[in-house]
């Protein structure tokens, strides 16, 4: 048995024993850029439901058509999903765009959290 709730006319539902309003759920600093495919995202719908914008992924889309970018990688701060990356590489250095949906973030603790999140990335890619 799940347990749910309905909000704004519609089903939500958690494991049966699952709070979602516990303290494990709380958001931390930390910004992330996710793949377009991550759970939180592929499901286009509920990423606006959630966040009130809609996410495309725009790698099969006509460049002149795209409004986010070829592989724009959501960027979640917090609770929230505050915009998009597109990501690429020059002589071995991260050549980050980033884009938001709403007003440009430019408080502390994001730009803090973010350049953490690209410098995670820059070691991922095993950039020097």
């Amino acid at each position: 048995r799940l347990s749910r709730a309905r909000i704004d006319g519609i089903d939500w539902f958690w494991p049966a024993g699952e709070n979602p309003l516990s303290r494990r759920h709380e958001p931390d600093d930390a910004a992330r850029l996710l793949a377009p495919f991550d759970p939180i995202v592929w499901d286009r719908r509920r990423f606006e439901l959630f966040w009130r914008w809609p996410y495309r992924f725009e790698a099969y889309t006509p460049a002149p058509k795209r409004v986010l970018g070829y592989y724009a990688l959501p960027l979640l701060w917090r609770d929230r999903a505050v915009g998009w990356a597109n990501v690429g590489v020059r002589d071995g250095r991260l050549q980050p765009a980033i884009g938001f949906f709403g007003p440009r973030l430019t408080q502390a603790p994001f730009t803090a959290a973010l350049d953490d999140e690209l410098h995670r990335l820059h070691g991922f890619l095993g950039l020097t």
